[in-house]
């Protein structure tokens, strides 16, 4: 059987407060929505069809090509909504789902249960209820003294004895399509001005067909978010599942409940993570990491067996056995190859630092090329911006830049080059030469002193023999 999704994602979210619209908030990284595109997409054919309205134009721009969509342009309920799609569904499928926009936490497998459940249901409908002592503001489920189910009360219509009721319509419908728009037009205007979908339980009962409710054994999946409360609830959820995933292959957390990470990030096994750690965007970390405590990696991407211990990435790149910390800030543009060391309170901007590079503590190096195995002493900076433009730096292999160093861009320091302890550099300095001062100059030595340093040199080594 040919199965389509609609998502319903029209509504307004007052109770968010928000100039943001609901289902674009973002869980773990992602937009809300995706997760419900994500859902029905290993199980239904074709794109699902997204119901919009309320900031349709951002709705739109942050789903792109993941779906079909049609747009409510007044919100007049569930019922409303689901009907607007008929124009680009009937006579085009068997099976409709429907789910809502704002459920994050529902999972591929429960849907796919559903329409199994539909399937085998000679009734035109088949629906997911939820037992348990918070609604968060769904319909109750009613049903007669043999269990058989007559109708679904909204929550804002639901009697004083109705809300007493503790089996809750979770929303998730499965159709039959042959069924389904004819009755959509049964559908009365509800006494809040809405038109219900729920009420198309009541209408198949009245036709005698038989309406099938599955129980959800996790209730949390059905949590739909309509407040801020809502949100961190589910968000918290999310994050126990991303983090158990990520255990059950190989990684190991300290406190999974103090660890931090979205949905997209990829990390190797046997890397530790440690409490107060954030991952975020699309970012991934290698093998046997070990990373905090007291870590923030944004987009970036670090190798295998880096140590990484109260820093900041943002954009970054780390090869293999990088170390750096505590309190280094890597921004966007940071390039650090195998076996760096960065001491601490170090900053790197656009910047290339080699294999081997030791960077010492309280140093800023930005749009830097840093050559093999260099030393930068501590208090290092490079004096990149020049008031209109960035300048660029070169350090050469086996430079070695004292401590208090200014690297005045655009400048070069050559191969085994040095400079001594507080110089500031404004002009190129050649390989394997020495400079001092402010400004910085070649260290001048005279012959004599040359020669009297060959002398002892000499002496010393008829001594020797």
């Amino acid at each position: 059987m040919k199965v389509t999704a609609v998502i319903m994602a029209a509504g307004k979210s007052k109770r968010m407060k928000s100039a943001l619209p609901k289902v674009l908030h973002p869980i773990l990284g992602v937009p809300m929505i995706q997760y419900s595109i994500d859902a029905v997409k290993a199980v239904s054919a074709g794109l699902p069809v997204v119901i919009i309205g309320h900031s349709r134009e951002k709705v739109k721009q942050v789903v792109g090509v993941n779906a079909r969509f049609v747009v409510q342009k007044e919100q007049l309920g569930t019922a409303h909504a689901v009907q607007q799609a008929r124009h680009i569904l009937e006579g085009k499928t068997d099976l409709v789902v429907v789910i809502s926009a704002d459920m994050p936490l529902l999972r591929s497998q429960t849907i796919k249960q559903l329409i199994d459940l539909q399937i085998q249901n000679k009734g035109p409908l088949s629906l997911i209820s939820i037992i348990g002592d918070s609604s968060h503001g769904f319909g109750r489920v009613v049903r007669d003294d043999n269990g058989n189910i007559l109708g679904v009360v909204e929550e804002k219509v639901a009697t004083t004895k109705q809300l007493e009721i503790l089996e809750y319509n979770a929303s998730v419908y499965c159709f039959r399509a042959s069924w389904l728009w004819n009755a959509l037009e049964k559908v009365d205007r509800s006494q809040v001005g809405e038109y219900y979908l729920t009420d198309l339980v009541s209408i198949a009962v009245s036709e005698k067909k038989q309406v099938q409710a599955m129980v959800l054994e996790d209730a949390d999946e059905a949590i739909g978010i309509n407040n801020r409360i809502h949100f961190a609830e589910a968000e918290k959820i999310m994050r126990c599942r991303v983090n158990q995933e990520l255990m059950l292959n190989g990684v190991t957390m300290v406190d999974p409940d103090r660890v931090y990470i979205h949905k997209k990030v990829k990390i190797g096994r046997d890397t530790v993570l440690f409490p107060e750690v954030y991952l975020r965007g699309n970012t991934t970390i290698g093998e046997g990491c070990r990373i905090g405590p007291g870590v923030v990696i944004s987009d970036s991407q670090v190798g295998n067996c880096c140590r990484i211990l109260n820093s900041v990435l943002e954009g970054a790149v780390l090869e293999d056995d990088v170390d750096m910390g505590p309190y280094c800030h890597l921004r966007k543009g940071a390039h650090l190859a195998n076996n760096v060391h960065m001491g601490n309170f170090g900053e790197v901007k656009n910047s290339y630092l080699a294999a081997g590079v030791k960077m010492g503590h309280f140093s800023y190096i930005g749009d830097a090329t840093i050559g093999k195995n260099v030393n930068i002493g501590a208090g290092t900076i490079t004096c990149n911006y020049d008031g209109e433009k960035k300048n660029h730096t070169e350090i050469g292999e086996g430079a070695f830049i004292g401590s208090d160093t200014m690297l005045v861009a655009p400048v070069k320091i050559g191969k085994g080059a040095r400079t001594g302890a507080g110089a500031v550099v404004t002009k190129d300095v050649p390989d394997n030469v020495t400079v001092v001062g402010m400004p910085a100059k070649p260290i001048k030595v005279r012959k004599r002193m040359t020669k009297e340093i060959n002398l002892v040199e000499k002496s010393n080594e008829k001594n020797i023999t």
